[in-house]
């Protein structure tokens, strides 16, 4: 590489340094908000009640809601990205370990 694609990499690196730690938290923040869940909350009870007034079965009403909810630990894996503390992790770095 040249010394000018090498300080524009370093460059690229610094602002990725400096922005994807606070792009987390704020990810982080407007997943786990009082709000988020309270609108959660309303969307689900919401989903469920008009399955319901359809003429679901309240069991089969219940397992879709559950489906409905998109769990983040769902989406990215057991043992994907914990944005709590910004790590990954990795299958090795747990074995045995059943959570």
């Amino acid at each position: 590489m040249e010394s000018h694609d090498v300080q524009d990499l370093r460059e690229v690196l610094e602002v990725v340094s400096d922005k994807v730690p606070a792009l987390l938290r704020g990810l982080r923040d407007v997943l786990y908000s009082k709000e988020s869940a309270e609108n959660m909350a309303e969307s689900v009870g919401t989903f469920y009640k008009r399955l319901v007034e359809s003429g679901i079965p309240k069991e089969d009403a219940l397992e879709m809601a559950r489906g409905y909810m998109i769990n983040l630990r769902d989406i990215m894996g057991k043992k994907g990205i914990n944005i709590g503390d910004f790590t990954r992790r990795h299958d090795d770095d747990d074995e045995g370990d059943e959570n």
